[in-house]
């Protein structure tokens, strides 16, 4: 990706300074590790660049992830950069794992004013070779994990809270070519509709983030395996990063938006709607 042709901003490129927009906020990241995918100069993925962007802006972050190292990886580029944050273990397709995860972040971050469910895999590409076995796995993760953190959080987190769903432009055209992925992405704005109405009686805020094309690690993998993807057309010109989707992240997370609650708000330069 050219930076200088689309003159990224420093939001863009991960190189602004904090702002002190989550001073004394506490938030759980869900899939806050990065994986690398061999790849040696793999860029900055959502999960990541959120859980240093909000201790950036003075939260104490609660990284989870399935991969412990990884998670304790994202801690240590926090604390490089003076902030607060610790790792825990997780698997979301284990409910036993999903509320120890919250238990442990409501105690060791002193409660939990915020949260963002970060996880997706996917399997078998078009219907033809969708298998039971795929499906159930996929949406054990991508759906009823994000549905059992929310059960589990509602119960800990305090009431002005802020949950953000990570899901996708696939959910809204079927751009990854994965049934169960786009579903079950698709079946997070539902979930998180849901979710914000039982929430507003405490003043709890849900919203869903969808990415579009997006140049992570996992985006260079999935455009090795469909060269396609790299030449979509998209109206903005260029893919997008890991920290454009932080900072949207950031103003949902944040009390910037207090009256906004129910809503997708997607990050994909107009490709689900101009393209």
């Amino acid at each position: 990706m050219n930076e200088d042709l689309f003159h990224l901003a420093p939001e863009s490129k991960g190189n602004a300074p904090g702002r002190g927009r989550l001073i004394g906020r506490r938030i759980l990241v869900v899939g806050g590790g990065q994986q690398q995918y061999g790849l040696e100069d793999a860029p900055i993925g959502n999960g990541r660049a959120m859980c240093l962007l909000f201790a950036r802006e003075g939260a104490t972050v609660a990284v989870a992830d399935q991969n412990l190292e990884s998670a304790q990886s994202t801690c240590r580029a926090i604390g490089d950069q003076g902030g607060n944050g610790f790792a825990i273990r997780a698997d979301v397709r284990n409910p036993d794992e999903i509320q120890a995860m919250v238990e442990k972040a409501w105690n060791d971050a002193g409660g939990l004013d915020g949260l963002v469910y970060n996880v997706g895999t996917g399997r078998e590409m078009f219907l033809q070779n969708v298998t039971a076995e795929g499906w159930d796995f996929v949406l054990s993760v991508n759906l009823r994990g994000a549905a059992l953190t929310l059960k589990a959080a509602l119960s800990r987190i305090d009431d002005g809270s802020s949950i953000v769903l990570i899901s996708s432009t696939a959910s809204l055209r079927p751009g990854s070519r994965i049934p169960a992925y786009d579903s079950s992405k698709a079946a997070l704005a539902g979930l998180m509709r849901h979710a914000a109405f039982e929430g507003a009686r405490r003043y709890i805020r849900v919203n869903v983030v969808a990415p579009g094309l997006m140049d992570t690690a996992i985006g260079r993998v999935a455009s090795k395996g469909r060269p396609s993807r790299s030449k979509t057309p998209i109206p903005l010109g260029r893919q997008g990063t890991g920290w454009e989707t932080a900072y949207a992240s950031l103003f949902l997370i944040s009390r910037e938006s207090a009256y906004i609650t129910g809503q997708v708000l997607s990050v994909d330069g107009g490709l689900s709607t101009i393209a």
